[in-house]
Protein backbone atom coordinates (compact mmCIF):
# COMPACT_ATOMS: atom_id res chain seq x y z
CA UNK A 1 0.00 0.00 0.00
CA UNK A 2 1.51 3.22 -0.85
CA UNK A 3 2.33 5.75 2.14
CA UNK A 4 -0.11 8.32 2.85
CA UNK A 5 -0.02 11.45 4.77
CA UNK A 6 -2.99 13.79 6.23
CA UNK A 7 -2.62 17.52 5.99
CA UNK A 8 -4.54 19.40 8.38
CA UNK A 9 -4.92 23.07 6.22
CA UNK A 10 -4.87 26.19 7.94
CA UNK A 11 -4.21 29.88 5.70
CA UNK A 12 -1.77 30.69 3.39
CA UNK A 13 1.00 28.85 1.25
CA UNK A 14 2.35 26.27 3.90
CA UNK A 15 -0.04 23.44 3.54
CA UNK A 16 0.56 23.96 -0.58
CA UNK A 17 4.24 23.43 -0.43
CA UNK A 18 3.82 20.74 2.12
CA UNK A 19 1.53 19.04 -0.45
CA UNK A 20 3.64 19.84 -3.34
CA UNK A 21 6.58 18.06 -1.96
CA UNK A 22 5.03 15.32 -0.78
CA UNK A 23 3.54 14.46 -4.14
CA UNK A 24 7.42 15.15 -5.76
CA UNK A 25 8.15 12.39 -3.32
CA UNK A 26 5.35 9.86 -4.30
CA UNK A 27 3.31 10.77 -1.33
CA UNK A 28 -0.18 10.63 -1.46
CA UNK A 29 -2.04 13.43 0.41
CA UNK A 30 -5.13 13.16 2.37
CA UNK A 31 -5.95 16.88 2.75
CA UNK A 32 -8.56 18.58 5.59
CA UNK A 33 -9.31 22.18 5.32
CA UNK A 34 -11.19 24.64 7.08
CA UNK A 35 -14.01 27.32 4.96
CA UNK A 36 -12.71 30.28 5.00
CA UNK A 37 -9.07 29.71 6.41
CA UNK A 38 -7.88 27.18 3.45
CA UNK A 39 -6.82 28.28 0.25
CA UNK A 40 -9.37 26.02 -2.33
CA UNK A 41 -6.30 26.05 -4.64
CA UNK A 42 -4.76 23.22 -2.17
CA UNK A 43 -7.48 20.70 -3.38
CA UNK A 44 -6.10 20.35 -7.04
CA UNK A 45 -2.69 20.64 -5.68
CA UNK A 46 -3.70 17.73 -3.39
CA UNK A 47 -5.97 15.75 -5.14
CA UNK A 48 -8.77 16.09 -3.22
CA UNK A 49 -9.85 18.09 -0.31
CA UNK A 50 -12.49 17.87 2.48
CA UNK A 51 -13.55 20.64 4.60
CA UNK A 52 -14.86 20.70 7.74
CA UNK A 53 -16.01 23.33 10.05
CA UNK A 54 -13.26 24.68 13.29
CA UNK A 55 -14.30 22.57 15.75
CA UNK A 56 -15.52 19.22 14.35
CA UNK A 57 -12.83 16.30 15.54
CA UNK A 58 -14.86 13.32 15.29
CA UNK A 59 -15.51 13.73 11.09
CA UNK A 60 -12.10 14.62 10.35
CA UNK A 61 -10.34 11.98 12.27
CA UNK A 62 -12.54 8.98 10.88
CA UNK A 63 -11.50 10.91 7.08
CA UNK A 64 -7.98 10.14 7.95
CA UNK A 65 -8.54 6.77 9.69
CA UNK A 66 -11.23 5.44 6.95
CA UNK A 67 -8.28 6.15 4.19
CA UNK A 68 -5.64 4.38 5.80
CA UNK A 69 -3.92 7.67 6.98
CA UNK A 70 -1.16 7.00 9.90
CA UNK A 71 0.93 9.90 9.72
CA UNK A 72 -0.36 13.72 9.87
CA UNK A 73 0.57 16.48 9.49
CA UNK A 74 -0.50 20.58 10.50
CA UNK A 75 0.52 23.61 8.36
CA UNK A 76 -1.05 26.71 8.24
CA UNK A 77 -2.15 29.10 10.51
CA UNK A 78 -5.81 29.68 12.15
CA UNK A 79 -6.12 32.74 13.75
CA UNK A 80 -6.12 32.83 17.52
CA UNK A 81 -8.29 35.10 17.37
CA UNK A 82 -11.31 32.67 16.64
CA UNK A 83 -10.93 31.10 20.22
CA UNK A 84 -13.02 34.09 20.84
CA UNK A 85 -16.38 33.08 19.46
CA UNK A 86 -17.73 31.78 15.86
CA UNK A 87 -16.68 27.58 16.53
CA UNK A 88 -19.28 24.99 17.48
CA UNK A 89 -17.49 22.51 18.60
CA UNK A 90 -18.76 18.71 18.49
CA UNK A 91 -18.56 16.18 21.16
CA UNK A 92 -15.49 15.12 20.81
CA UNK A 93 -14.06 18.38 20.41
CA UNK A 94 -16.78 20.27 23.50
CA UNK A 95 -14.84 16.46 25.74
CA UNK A 96 -11.37 17.97 24.93
CA UNK A 97 -12.05 21.66 25.82
CA UNK A 98 -13.28 21.08 28.89
CA UNK A 99 -10.24 19.39 30.07
CA UNK A 100 -7.89 22.05 28.83
CA UNK A 101 -6.44 23.50 31.92
CA UNK A 102 -6.12 26.87 30.43
CA UNK A 103 -6.44 28.13 26.74
CA UNK A 104 -2.80 28.46 25.26
CA UNK A 105 -2.16 27.64 21.46
CA UNK A 106 0.23 24.70 22.75
CA UNK A 107 -2.33 23.56 25.08
CA UNK A 108 -4.73 23.70 22.87
CA UNK A 109 -2.64 22.29 20.07
CA UNK A 110 -1.49 19.50 21.94
CA UNK A 111 -4.62 18.04 23.76
CA UNK A 112 -6.15 17.98 19.77
CA UNK A 113 -2.86 15.89 18.75
CA UNK A 114 -3.69 13.37 22.13
CA UNK A 115 -6.75 12.96 20.95
CA UNK A 116 -5.69 12.41 17.31
CA UNK A 117 -3.39 9.47 18.59
CA UNK A 118 -5.94 7.68 20.13
CA UNK A 119 -7.03 6.62 16.63
CA UNK A 120 -3.61 5.76 15.63
CA UNK A 121 -2.78 9.27 14.21
CA UNK A 122 0.87 10.18 14.99
CA UNK A 123 1.26 14.00 14.09
CA UNK A 124 4.72 14.30 12.74
CA UNK A 125 6.78 17.53 12.08
CA UNK A 126 5.20 20.61 10.66
CA UNK A 127 8.71 20.67 8.29
CA UNK A 128 8.21 17.49 6.84
CA UNK A 129 9.55 17.18 4.07
CA UNK A 130 10.77 21.21 3.86
CA UNK A 131 13.80 20.90 6.04
CA UNK A 132 15.50 22.81 3.18
CA UNK A 133 13.15 25.79 3.38
CA UNK A 134 14.67 26.08 7.17
CA UNK A 135 16.73 29.35 7.66
CA UNK A 136 20.38 28.77 8.29
CA UNK A 137 23.02 30.74 10.39
CA UNK A 138 24.35 33.52 8.13
CA UNK A 139 23.02 36.69 6.15
CA UNK A 140 20.37 35.61 3.56
CA UNK A 141 20.79 38.98 1.59
CA UNK A 142 23.97 40.77 0.24
CA UNK A 143 22.74 43.53 2.58
CA UNK A 144 23.92 42.86 6.33
CA UNK A 145 22.88 44.15 9.69
CA UNK A 146 24.36 47.75 10.55
CA UNK A 147 26.04 47.37 13.88
CA UNK A 148 22.86 49.49 15.14
CA UNK A 149 20.58 47.07 14.14
CA UNK A 150 22.68 44.24 15.05
CA UNK A 151 22.22 45.56 18.83
CA UNK A 152 18.78 46.18 18.19
CA UNK A 153 17.80 42.53 16.84
CA UNK A 154 20.03 41.22 19.99
CA UNK A 155 17.33 42.99 22.73
CA UNK A 156 14.66 42.04 20.57
CA UNK A 157 16.28 38.62 20.96
CA UNK A 158 16.15 38.53 24.25
CA UNK A 159 12.27 40.15 24.58
CA UNK A 160 11.47 37.48 22.05
CA UNK A 161 12.19 34.28 23.57
CA UNK A 162 10.94 35.34 27.17
CA UNK A 163 7.48 36.02 25.62
CA UNK A 164 7.51 33.00 23.20
CA UNK A 165 8.20 31.36 26.39
CA UNK A 166 4.81 32.11 27.58
CA UNK A 167 3.44 31.26 23.93
CA UNK A 168 2.14 34.95 23.89
CA UNK A 169 4.07 35.17 20.37
CA UNK A 170 7.37 34.68 18.44
CA UNK A 171 7.85 38.24 16.69
CA UNK A 172 9.17 41.39 18.55
CA UNK A 173 10.06 44.63 16.77
CA UNK A 174 12.75 47.33 17.61
CA UNK A 175 14.22 50.21 16.62
CA UNK A 176 16.47 52.71 18.00
CA UNK A 177 17.25 50.57 21.25
CA UNK A 178 13.67 50.48 22.11
CA UNK A 179 11.43 47.34 22.17
CA UNK A 180 8.38 49.18 19.79
CA UNK A 181 5.79 46.15 19.47
CA UNK A 182 5.34 42.83 20.41
CA UNK A 183 3.25 40.45 18.26
CA UNK A 184 -0.02 39.12 20.29
CA UNK A 185 -2.93 37.41 18.74
CA UNK A 186 -2.86 39.36 15.57
CA UNK A 187 0.19 37.73 14.01
CA UNK A 188 3.01 38.84 12.78
CA UNK A 189 2.21 41.39 9.77
CA UNK A 190 -0.27 43.35 12.15
CA UNK A 191 1.92 43.76 14.95
CA UNK A 192 4.86 45.18 12.65
CA UNK A 193 2.51 47.81 11.31
CA UNK A 194 1.45 48.57 14.73
CA UNK A 195 4.85 49.37 15.09
CA UNK A 196 5.18 51.40 12.21
CA UNK A 197 2.27 52.95 13.08
CA UNK A 198 3.82 53.80 16.48
CA UNK A 199 7.11 55.23 15.27
CA UNK A 200 5.34 57.43 12.91
CA UNK A 201 3.10 58.97 15.71
CA UNK A 202 5.89 59.99 17.75
CA UNK A 203 7.24 61.66 14.40
CA UNK A 204 9.78 59.01 13.43
CA UNK A 205 10.09 57.37 10.61
CA UNK A 206 10.11 53.98 10.87
CA UNK A 207 12.95 51.67 10.46
CA UNK A 208 12.43 49.04 12.27
CA UNK A 209 14.39 45.74 13.23
CA UNK A 210 11.71 42.35 13.43
CA UNK A 211 12.89 39.62 15.45
CA UNK A 212 11.58 36.43 14.82
CA UNK A 213 12.08 33.11 17.26
CA UNK A 214 10.86 29.78 17.73
CA UNK A 215 9.45 29.07 21.52
CA UNK A 216 12.49 28.08 24.22
CA UNK A 217 10.85 24.06 23.33
CA UNK A 218 9.81 24.52 20.43
CA UNK A 219 6.83 21.39 19.30
CA UNK A 220 7.52 21.03 15.41
CA UNK A 221 4.63 19.59 14.64
CA UNK A 222 2.67 23.17 15.22
CA UNK A 223 3.11 26.33 15.05
CA UNK A 224 6.62 26.99 13.33
CA UNK A 225 8.03 30.45 12.66
CA UNK A 226 7.57 31.35 8.89
CA UNK A 227 7.85 34.15 6.59
CA UNK A 228 7.45 34.51 2.82
CA UNK A 229 7.23 37.46 0.10
CA UNK A 230 3.62 38.13 1.68
CA UNK A 231 5.71 39.02 4.67
CA UNK A 232 8.25 41.23 2.37
CA UNK A 233 5.67 43.23 1.03
CA UNK A 234 3.74 44.09 4.56
CA UNK A 235 7.63 44.71 6.22
CA UNK A 236 8.45 47.29 3.30
CA UNK A 237 5.60 48.96 3.90
CA UNK A 238 6.17 49.19 7.34
CA UNK A 239 9.54 50.36 6.54
CA UNK A 240 11.21 47.33 8.05
CA UNK A 241 15.04 47.60 7.62
CA UNK A 242 16.37 44.48 9.11
CA UNK A 243 14.95 40.88 9.50
CA UNK A 244 16.62 37.95 12.36
CA UNK A 245 15.65 34.81 12.22
CA UNK A 246 15.69 31.92 14.56
CA UNK A 247 17.96 29.11 12.47
CA UNK A 248 17.03 26.20 12.13
CA UNK A 249 13.56 26.52 13.35
CA UNK A 250 11.90 29.47 10.82
CA UNK A 251 10.65 28.27 7.11
CA UNK A 252 11.79 30.40 4.71
CA UNK A 253 9.22 29.90 1.87
CA UNK A 254 10.75 30.58 -1.80
CA UNK A 255 14.08 31.05 -0.31
CA UNK A 256 15.63 32.73 -3.46
CA UNK A 257 12.55 34.70 -4.52
CA UNK A 258 12.48 36.08 -1.09
CA UNK A 259 16.01 36.94 -0.85
CA UNK A 260 15.79 38.87 -4.00
CA UNK A 261 12.82 40.82 -3.00
CA UNK A 262 14.71 41.61 0.40
CA UNK A 263 17.80 42.69 -1.39
CA UNK A 264 15.44 45.48 -4.05
CA UNK A 265 13.92 46.66 -1.10
CA UNK A 266 17.03 47.02 1.33
CA UNK A 267 15.99 44.51 3.82
CA UNK A 268 18.98 43.05 5.41
CA UNK A 269 17.69 39.03 6.04
CA UNK A 270 19.85 36.73 8.71
CA UNK A 271 19.62 33.91 10.66
CA UNK A 272 21.03 33.30 13.73
CA UNK A 273 21.44 31.11 15.96
CA UNK A 274 19.43 29.61 19.34
CA UNK A 275 21.37 31.96 21.71
CA UNK A 276 20.40 34.68 19.00
CA UNK A 277 22.94 37.70 17.89
CA UNK A 278 26.49 38.30 19.83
Amino acid sequence: MAESLGLVAGSGRFPLLVAEEAKRRGVSVVALGIPGVTDPSLESVAGGLTWFKLGQLDAPIKTLKDAGVRKVVMAGKVQHVSLFGGVMPDWRAAKVLLGLKDKRTDTILKAVVDEFAKDGLEFVSSAIYLEHLLAAVGPLTKKTFTKEQLSDAALGWRAAKAVAGFDIGQTVVVQGSAIVAVEGMEGTDACVARAAELARSQGKEPALVVVKVAKPRQDFRFDLPVVGRDSLVNFKAAGVKAVALEAGSTLVFDRELFASEAEAAAIAVAGFPPEGPQ
